[in-house]
């Protein structure tokens, strides 16, 4: 019955992958620059990331099948109330608006599945259950992007956001579906307390001194500040400075997340310690981002963003490994939150970056320099483990 779980996690990622492949390529439709897309990806991800640290401590003291119940549902009326308040008053906003919002729901129901993966899949090595949710939550990546093109070619965008919001209540169903067949035994949630501040104060001190969680941290925030370049500029690097089409973008986004599953298929069955895959995600990422500030075709552009993507992945599993091995458990929710904010950051970081220089210094080169400021992210964390070991 853990099938139900997964279409649930595949339906809510195919729903979303339409919203994220929508907003930047909509925007430079009706724009034409570069800033604006790069505006617009800050706006609709800043909220998600941001929200992480509360979402978290709800999770400590609410059932989190019942947060991933509200998750979904109110993700399928931000879409309706959203596109009805589009067609009544006009306006681009209200498609920002609905990925925002959606995107701080999401971000509730990624900690909800998080605090529920652990308890409802005890005895399996965990690296191997986390490569196999995260191909469920893939191939939502592999056929969002496709299925987004497509149906833009025929709909106008509004009918192919409701489209996304039908598929959030499909993902509610589902788990409705597996809860009811599996009755599963969650831990019960803490007691509830007024103040909000003395959780994200235990939060900040596992984070200051359980060893490794830190500088874990500052080498995800160099590699999502990368990834967040990537996927604020990849619809006005295909579509306007390579001169691609909608179905090249299209293309690219499905190839990453193929690359994705593939990569991890490998995980889950290969013998290599979490930390050597680490590393060398990070240093293949790292490449990557080079490569595509300095691409002057397509198939190089798509290497470097295969790179970035496809090893994203595999930085995830080693980061989600860590972070199930170093947080206690009673402190997971509230933790994980504020551990996955700090990581993620970077990512609208890198899309204020992108508008505020990319008129200016040019596209590429804002994309090297991203990528030298991640390598220097990487060196900080590597004088910060050396500094831990001589203590």
């Amino acid at each position: 019955m853990t099938r139900s779980f997964y279409i649930s996690l595949f339906l809510s990622k195919l729903a979303d992958q339409i919203l994220l492949f929508l907003v930047p390529l909509v925007i430079y439709r009706l724009t034409g620059s570069v800033a604006w897309s790069g505006a617009a990806f800050f706006l609709e991800t800043l909220p998600r990331y941001v929200a992480f640290p509360f979402c978290g401590i709800l999770c400590d003291r609410v059932s989190p099948l019942r947060l991933l119940h509200l998750s979904q549902m109110l993700r399928a009326a931000a879409v309706f109330g959203g596109v009805a308040g589009h067609w009544a008053f006009g306006g681009i906003g209200w498609l920002i608006a609905i990925s925002a919002i959606c995107g701080v729901l999401t971000t509730q129901g990624v900690m909800s599945r998080e605090v529920i993966l652990p308890q409802m899949l005890r005895g399996q090595r965990f690296e191997k259950v986390l490569s196999y949710t995260q191909i469920a939550d893939q191939l939502g990546s592999v056929l969002g992007p496709l299925a987004g093109a497509a149906l833009l070619d025929v709909w106008a965008w509004e009918l192919v956001v409701l489209f996304a919001g039908g598929l959030f209540l499909g993902a509610d169903g589902a788990i409705h579906h597996w809860r009811r067949a599996t009755n599963p035994a969650l831990a019960p949630p803490e007691t509830a307390r007024a103040n909000w501040f003395a959780p994200l104060a235990v939060a900040a001190r596992h984070i200051w001194r359980l060893p490794g969680l830190g500088e874990v941290i500052v080498l995800a925030a160099g590699v999502n500040l990368v990834y967040g370049a990537m996927v604020a500029t990849a619809a006005a690097m295909v579509v306007g400075t390579l001169g691609g089409t909608d179905s090249d973008f299209a293309l690219l986004q499905a190839a990453s997340a193929v690359a994705s599953v593939a990569i991890l298929l490998f995980v889950a069955h290969a013998p290599i310690r979490i930390e050597i895959l680490g590393v060398a995600a990070f240093v293949l990422i790292l490449a990557g981002g080079v490569l595509s500030g300095i691409a002057g075709t397509m198939p190089v552009y798509f290497a470097a963003y295969l790179l970035v993507m496809g090893f994203d992945k595999m930085f995830s599993v080693f980061m989600r490994t860590l972070r199930q091995r170093l947080i206690p458990p009673r402190d997971f929710g509230k933790t994980t939150g504020l551990v996955v904010m700090l990581n993620n950051l970077s990512q609208p970081l890198a899309g204020l970056i992108v508008a505020v220089f990319a008129a200016g210094f040019g596209l590429g080169a804002v994309l090297v320099a991203i990528a030298a400021a991640m390598g220097a992210l990487g060196a900080v964390s590597a004088a910060m483990m050396r500094r831990r070991t001589k203590g």
